[in-house]
């Protein structure tokens, strides 16, 4: 395989999509729940100008595979890429649930790791509290129902009202992409159960075993149960850089850009090329 790339790899019992461009050393970008790896775009090619830069669809999102009724684990998936890739030690940044995976893999596979950087979301296993879980809860039951009665747009719809996107698609630059990418998710989760296996413990007890420079990217206006996580995850992690982007909420690096791939290739500079700990 030589870059740049786009297309599907088989790795990990699975086929996912893939995306590679650039030079240096390399960087992997994981996107949240119902969105795929265009939600990256205005990232892509502006970090591939110093970077080996990596975007790809998890399992179940976009161009990629469905799971089956198999066990698998995202973090899995991650390190099957990057071995066929031949592209670790990586920087591993991940947006929303794309930052558990993110976090996960830093702590499952720390020689894989030059740096770790969380965005919008914190460490796994972090509870929040009834007041604001319930609503979330809630959307998610009245997506997968709509979805089973409707199909999966219907679903998707559903999900445009939970309230961690409502200041991200209150910005009428954001609003009409966010929506686009997340009217498109297929929706396998509305209407099937995940066997993903998640890391046990979760992260949440286990981040002082982060060895890697860390970096909290939020938005100013982020939803209280996520400055919750990465209230959390900051405290429990010593070498970790918290970075708050002022007006942006929960898609910060589509509300703002520069600012977020900035702060970025900063802390990726100042990172440097990172050691890999022995397996």
């Amino acid at each position: 395989m030589t870059d740049p790339y786009a297309g599907c790899v088989d790795v990990n019992g699975t086929r996912l999509y893939v995306e590679v461009a650039g030079v240096g050393d390399p960087l992997v970008l994981i996107h949240g729940f119902a969105l795929d790896a265009r939600y990256w775009d205005g990232q892509f090619e502006a970090f591939s100008q110093h970077h080996r830069v990596i975007r790809y669809d998890r399992r179940g999102y976009g161009r990629s595979a469905n799971p089956t009724a198999e066990p698998y684990s995202h973090v899995d998936d991650l390190k099957a890429l990057l071995e066929h890739l031949g592209a670790g030690p990586a920087h591993v940044l991940g947006h929303s649930d794309g930052a558990y995976v993110a976090v996960d893999f830093a702590l499952e596979h720390p020689w894989l790791t030059r740096s770790l950087i969380a965005v919008g979301s914190g460490a796994r296993g972090v509870d929040w509290p009834t007041d604001l879980m319930a609503p979330v809860e809630r959307v998610f039951s009245a997506a997968r129902e709509q979805a089973r009665r409707f199909g999966p747009r219907a679903g998707n719809e559903a999900f445009l009202t939970i309230e961690i996107l409502r200041t991200s698609l209150e910005n009428p630059a954001v609003s009409a992409r966010l929506r686009t990418l997340l009217l498109d998710y297929p929706g396998w989760h509305w209407c099937n159960a995940d066997p993903e296996i998640p890391p046990d413990p979760p992260a949440a007890q286990r981040l002082g075993e982060l060895g890697a420079p860390v970096c909290l990217i939020v938005g100013e206006r982020e939803h209280p149960g996520n400055l919750l996580e990465i209230g959390f995850t900051c405290r429990h992690i010593p070498q970790a850089r918290l970075v708050v982007i002022p007006g942006a909420g929960h898609a910060v690096n589509l509300e703002a850009p520069a600012r977020f791939n900035e702060t970025v290739q900063t802390f990726l500079e100042s990172a440097g090329p990172g050691q890999a700990s022995a397996s």
